[in-house]
Parts: structure tokens; sequence; C-alpha cells
């Protein structure tokens, strides 16, 4: 009796030594097929779903495809795109943060340029001279010798084309007497864009301690020169083309190639800038058209000059697959609005501009409705551009924008003469 007992008593011993052992041994499998889970899930997910493990599986797979939905993979840490006609960003990606642009710095100085241009203050045939300091500039240059002329439309083949430093500084020059006061109009100007993180020192993008700008912002300033300045396409747009120097050595010619790679690779190119220093690596203002939608793509700090590229091309693709413009091409001009108590009865009306809307969603625009809606009789006097309504546009039924009516011109407040010239003419007839 005493062996049975002392049996069963071991036995119920070494069961409670093994027990333990059962549930550790569960859970390690239990981490082992999680981590198993993890690495295919796209094969659980396939599969029907039956316990824990495959629905998270499925979760995890959610999340990936919802990931893959928000935008391009774009390996440069700053980049953005944007719509040139309404401004509308479709991507971004840290586009805030200051860097240094390099040559990209040459689209604000080309927009300063051009904007000289159309106030009169200079001319494309007007012959512009270089100085020593000028002359003096590193990197990217054409190699102008100090006292050589050349016509404005020489430099801007220069800066847009070969992306020179020396003919940057000859016009900043040319056109303030000197790249401070140059530099000054250029940070000015970056303000008024609203260009809130970017501070220029020089004209060409050198590196220089706070020369820095975001993505955001030569996307802004960008904007600004391709829908403001098109010209800008007949110098960006040159592969190649030769430049003549004539000195007190002679006469020679000098051969500009594009920086810009996409003008000759990518179908869609129009511009715009490159730029690559040790500091601020590789970056791009590349700008593009397609079914009329004009995309600007900004690309800042790129590894390598492959890699800049290659990130534009992903963005404005992109973009063309996302985007369609609808512009109302049958706005027309509005009808006459009644005038009370003034000099005339009624006055001439314009729409304020014309009217776009960008689309992203696939939607149908051929949908689109609109409606003009005026107060008439408006009161006397009415002053050319005073609002007198507006032009609203819908699609599905939720508005989508509008423009103003405007009074064309001026209807002065009729007095006591007037009203009695008019019962005069009146009781004639």
């Amino acid at each position: 009796m005493k062996r049975v007992l002392a049996v069963v008593l071991g036995l119920v011993l070494l069961m409670q030594i093994q027990s333990p052992a059962v549930p550790m041994l569960c859970v390690y499998a239990e981490e082992e097929e999680k981590t198993a889970t993890e690495e295919t899930v796209d094969e659980a997910a396939e599969e029907s779903a039956e316990g824990t493990a495959d629905d998270e599986a499925e979760e995890s797979t959610e999340e990936t495809a919802e990931d893959a939905q928000e935008g391009p993979q774009v390996s440069a840490p700053s980049a953005i795109l944007m719509e040139a006609s309404t401004g509308t960003v479709l991507y971004e990606k840290d586009a805030d943060t200051a860097r240094p642009p390099a040559s990209v710095t040459k689209v604000m100085t080309m927009l300063l340029i051009f904007e000289a241009i159309e106030r009169g203050d200079i001319s494309l045939e007007d012959e512009v001279t270089t100085s020593e300091y000028a002359a003096s500039m590193g990197g990217s240059q054409v190699f102008l010798e100090a006292g050589e002329v050349q016509t404005v439309d020489t430099m801007l083949k220069c800066i847009s084309v070969a992306s020179a430093n020396d003919a940057c500084v000859a016009m900043a020059e040319y056109i303030c007497g000197n790249e401070e006061e140059f530099v000054n109009r250029m940070n000015q100007r970056a303000s008024e864009l609203g260009m809130k993180n970017t501070h220029f020192v020089n004209c060409n993008g050198l590196d220089a301690d706070g020369h820095l700008t975001s993505a955001r912002d030569i996307a802004l300033m960008s904007r600004e020169l391709i829908t403001k300045h098109p010209q800008i396409r007949d110098y960006c747009m040159i592969w190649m083309e030769n430049i003549t120097h004539t000195t007190s050595k002679g006469t020679t010619e000098f051969g500009l190639t594009n920086t810009n790679k996409l003008v000759r690779q990518y179908e869609y190119a129009t511009g715009l800038k490159t730029g690559s220093t040790g500091e601020a690596k590789f970056c791009v203002s590349a700008t593009a058209e397609k079914n009329g939608v004009e995309l600007i793509a900004v690309i800042m700090a790129a590894e390598n000059s492959k890699d800049r590229f290659r990130d534009a091309v992903t963005l404005l693709n992109y973009g063309f697959g996302k985007c369609q413009l609808y512009t109302d091409e049958e706005q027309g001009t509005p009808g006459p609005v009644e005038v009370e108590g003034g000099v005339e009865d009624q006055v001439g009306a314009v729409y304020s501009d014309s009217f776009t809307y960008l689309d992203t969603s696939g939607a149908n625009l051929n949908q689109i409705e609109k409606k003009e809606q005026t107060e008439q009789p408006v009161k006397a006097p009415v002053k050319k551009g005073d609002v007198l309504g507006r032009l609203t546009y819908f699609l599905d039924g939720k508005e989508i924008g509008s423009v103003d009516i405007l009074a064309a011109g001026d209807v002065e407040k009729a007095g006591f003469p007037d009203y009695l010239l008019e019962a005069l003419g009146e009781f004639r007839l």
C-alpha cells in the first residue's frame, strides 16, 4: 500500500514539475507564428480569415494599401508638386524646411530680369558690360571677361541654359547698380510672393551662410515666372546654342548646353532650372505641360543627378494622371446692369477674371453648371471696378468657385440739373 501511495505521489509531483513548461512552449510557438505571419502578410490576406493572426494580417494589408494611395514615392528629403494655374498643391514632402537651393536661386534672378523688361527699365537689346567682380564668379559660368559686352537676351540664355553665375551678377549690377541691392530686391519679392522660408544672400546660388529657401517657396517663385512671363520657355527650352565672346583678345564661339536633361528626356517638359552644390546636393524646379495642365515639381537635396530627375518625373507623371483642368471657354460678357439715380440708366459689366477649376477626383466636368447673380438696379454713383454680382459655378450641386461681375465704367449720381434736362427733353417730345 505504501508503495502504491508513493508511486501515485511521485506521479503527481512529476506532473506539477512538467506542467509549467507547456504554456511556455505554446507562447514561443505563437511568437514564431506571428513573425511568420508578418513576413507573409500578402499571402495571409489572400486566404480565408480564421483566427486573430489572420485578422491582423488583413488589417496590415489594408494599412499598406492606404499608405500607397497617399502619393508617389520620392527619395529626396524635400519635394512638392504644384499645379501652375491655380497654385493647388498635389503632393508635398517636408516642403517647408529651409535648405540651400544652389542655382535654382536663378529662378528669382530671372523673374526680376523679366519684370524689369516688362516695366520698360531695360530691354532685350540692351548691352550689358561685365565687371571684374562679375567675371570673377566661380562655379558654373560662361567665362565672361571683364569689359566684355553682351545683350540682355544673350545674358538670359547664359543664365537659363548654362546656369552662368557670371552672367547673373552682370545682370544684377546692370539692373540695380550692384549685386547687394539686387539681392535686397530678391528678398523683397520673395516676401511679396509669400515665400516664408527664404533668405537670399547672392543672386546665383553659390553656397553661402544663410542662403536658404524651401521646396514650397521655389514652387511659388517658379509659378510666378512661368505664368506671368511665359516667354521664359524661349530660353529654358534651348538644348544647345552658341554665343560669341568678343574681347580684346578677339572673337571666339562658346557652346551652351542645357543643364536640365528633362528638356530632351521628358516629352512634356517646359523648363525650368537645375542646381547643385556640395551643400545643396542636387535640386531642380521642373515644369511640364500636358493636355492644358501645367505642373511644377520641385526636388531638393537629392543624392545625385539621376535621383533628382527621376523624382521629378515621378511627381509629374503622378500629377498628370490625377489632374484635369476645366476652363470656361464660353464665359462671354455679362449684360449691362440697371442703375438707379444715375446720369445714365445702365452701366456696362465685365467679369473679374476667367474661371478655371482643377479636379483631382475624376469627376465629369461636362456636368459643371453656372449661375449669374446681380443686384439690379444698383444705386448711383457707380465706380469702375465696383462689384455688381458674381458668376458662380457648381458641380454635382456643390459650389466649386466663382468670378466677380464688375462695373466697366463710372456712372455719376444725378442732380437736379440732370432731372430738369431730362424733364425738358420729355416735354419737347
